[in-house]
């Protein structure tokens, strides 16, 4: 196992301030941010310096019903191999749904949901995850996430799904001790039992991160302090087993570096607390072994033998993922399309959840195309989180902004004005195939053969 140290997540926001810190042995850094031919000048000067950069992937899906895509593979494993990583994380979770095996319309999430904790979804997991270790030159960690939400009919705790899919797969953990806490607060989970459960010989690293509640909603925004309470949890899991790494993520709203470094030394802490008070590691009789077992040989380059026929090409596989197919499809289609909510779910929950992707989606398209809340000001957030409701993605954020806009244009609820006249343009220029030409009689030929064709 890699001994990593103390580490933080790399954002260009922060970039200058974590080449400066003291004490950080190690980087994390989103995969999909990354172009490997034109690594950003910080992390190449710290990679120079000895520092360790470990790609941290967020849109594989390894939960989801459909197998990892071969592309999205072959562009994590080029970033593993850019970075000179020892190993590359992704997450727990479902990105997407729909598609072929429920013979609907794709749907896109943006942003990490929860698998159901069932047998099925554990054998979906398993087949996807040794995919994705075959096909990556490092070894794979494997993040559990937070929620807000619970899959009714659940059959697993979460601690016995990971040490399940650890001993059938041999993948390490990413365990994220923000996300137990959050876990704890929004589905009454004790963290203490999660990681009585977790097979902790096969922890890669650990993330720390912070939050806040709202109307009794814990929310991982990653964009506030971390709180007590889950440097508890993190002075629990030291004091079962020593991490090889740990690290602090934070994706908004940075604060000045010294409350970072702040941050560093209170996990420091946190950990060295837990250290202190470590005995043996604890061995639960006739279990332990096999999952410490599988990660061993997984690291040795042998894949542990799947039980039953799933992952196989047979029948039964397929019919294992087109059920859970459906029944991220009935979820995702009632959180981005406005569908009816799936019998035993939390209508209230969901509605939360809904709201939380709408406004993460406004977020991201404000950054992707910024033009768009320069244009409509204080009317852009309301505007969106409107046409969010019913519209989900469908071809990434960049297609979001222009759909957005589209619909802003068509829907009545722009005046005439200074606002819509940019708003149009913008449109035009982005919405074609090719650049528009110039001319006013062209611009407005095309923005009629463009609106009949919708």
């Amino acid at each position: 196992m890699v001994r990593l140290g103390t580490g933080i997540g790399w954002r260009p926001e922060i970039a200058d301030a974590v080449e400066r810190m003291p004490g950080v042995d190690w980087v994390e850094v989103v995969a999909e941010n990354l172009c490997p031919g034109h690594l950003p000048e910080s992390l190449v000067r710290l990679r120079e310096r000895g520092v360790t950069v470990v790609p941290h992937g967020v849109s594989l899906g390894l939960g989801g019903a459909e197998r990892p895509d071969e592309g999205r593979l072959a562009a994590l494993a080029e970033r593993a191999e850019a970075l000179g990583a020892p190993l590359v994380t992704e997450h727990i979770a479902f990105v997407r749904a729909g598609g072929p095996l429920t013979a609907s319309a794709r749907l896109e999430a943006g942003h990490l949901l929860p698998v159901p904790r069932t047998r099925d979804a554990l054998d979906v997991l398993c087949e996807n995850v040794r995919i994705a270790q075959r096909a990556l030159p490092v070894p794979l960690a494997v993040e559990n996430i937070a929620a807000l939400i619970s899959w009714p009919g659940e059959e697993m705790t979460e601690g016995q799904f990971l040490y399940d899919l650890v001993e059938r797969t041999g993948v390490r953990l990413l365990i994220d001790v923000a996300n137990l806490h959050t876990n704890h607060v929004n589905r009454g989970e004790d963290p203490a039992k999660a990681l009585a459960e977790l097979p902790v010989e096969a922890i890669a690293y650990v993330h720390v991160a912070g939050g806040v509640e709202k109307d009794g909603v814990w929310h991982d925004s990653h964009a506030h302090p971390v709180p007590r309470p889950v440097l508890d949890i993190l002075t629990d899991l030291a004091s079962r087993v020593a991490p090889p790494g740990v690290l602090l993520e934070r994706d908004e709203d940075f604060p000045e570096a010294g409350e970072l470094e702040r941050e560093l030394t209170a996990i420091g802490e946190a950990v060295r607390a837990g250290t202190r008070t470590r005995g043996p590691e604890p061995v639960a009789e006739g279990t332990r072994g096999t999952a410490a077992e599988a990660v061993q040989g997984a690291a040795a380059g042998q894949a542990p033998e799947a039980p039953g026929t799933v992952g196989e090409a047979g029948e039964a596989g397929e019919r294992v993922r087109e059920r859970v197919a459906l029944a991220q499809t009935a979820l995702l289609s009632a959180l981005v399309a406005g569908t009816p909510v799936p019998e035993g779910f939390d209508r209230t929950r969901l509605g939360i959840q809904a709201r939380a992707l709408a406004a993460k989606r406004a977020g991201v398209v404000a950054k992707v195309a910024p033009e768009l809340p320069a244009v409509l000001g204080a009317a852009y957030r309301p505007a969106f989180l409107s046409y969010a409701q019913t519209r989900p993605m469908r071809g990434g954020y960049r297609q979001d902004a222009l759909d957005f806009a589209e619909w802003a244009l068509l829907s009545g609820g722009l005046a005439e004005g200074r606002a819509k006249r940019e708003l149009r343009e913008w449109w035009l220029d982005r919405s074609g195939p090719a650049p528009r030409r110039r001319s006013r009689v062209a611009r407005v030929a095309r923005m009629g053969r463009v609106l009949m064709r919708r």
